[in-house]
């Protein structure tokens, strides 16, 4: 009795080991127009064994790819798709190179840092758009520092925003109070309680 263990190791093991043996078979026929023939039944039956892959850009040439993969670069036939060459195949991939965005503070991201800019730059004209938004900074530098930080002081969060806007918004003496975070994460607990009861 053979194991899988003690046979040949497939090269693509998704396709198990009957269409293995299906190209093996097809490497070994001499005639080139009955190899071809063979390999674009193979094909059919590699397709059949994922049809929700059908829908897949490129799926035929995937499928010729992996043919070509199984038969260890050994199958001479016509393939209507240019393959993988062997070197591509086991050739190491580029490089990839990071982003490394210049931050004052890395707890509050670069995303934040360009909310601040937008206000200290002046591009928000109306009074009241300007007073939303720089709330909505706030409780969110709030947010951003508690994530890194168990307790934070108002007055840190206030500091800091004067330093990232190049002194251009100075809250520094007021006697501003940003909401306690651990009520916003109870009222929105309670709100998603809420709107699942409704459902």
């Amino acid at each position: 009795m053979e194991y899988n263990t003690q046979l040949k190791k497939l090269a693509l093991p998704e396709y198990g080991r009957n269409i293995q043996n299906m190209v093996d078979y097809c490497l070994t026929l001499k005639d080139r127009e009955e190899r071809t023939h063979c390999a674009h039944a193979i094909i059919n039956i590699m397709g059949n064994l994922f049809p929700h892959l059908r829908d897949v850009n490129d799926f035929k040439h995937i499928l010729w790819d992996h043919l070509a993969i199984m038969s260890d670069f050994q199958l001479d036939i016509d393939y209507p798709y240019e393959i993988i060459k062997k070197e591509e195949l086991y050739s190491k991939p580029g490089k990839l190179d990071y982003s490394h965005p210049t931050m004052h503070y890395r707890h509050y991201g670069k995303n934040l840092e360009r909310m601040i800019q937008i206000l200290s730059d002046g591009e928000i004209q109306t009074p009241e758009e300007r007073e939303q938004f720089l709330w909505l900074v706030l409780t969110h530098m709030k947010k951003s520092y508690m994530q890194w930080n168990k307790e934070v002081d108002d007055e840190k969060i206030v500091y800091d925003l004067y330093e990232l806007s190049n002194h251009k918004v100075d809250l520094r003496g007021t006697d501003i109070k940003l909401p306690d975070m651990k009520d916003m994460l109870i009222q929105r607990s309670n709100n998603n309680n809420q709107k699942k009861k409704k459902k």
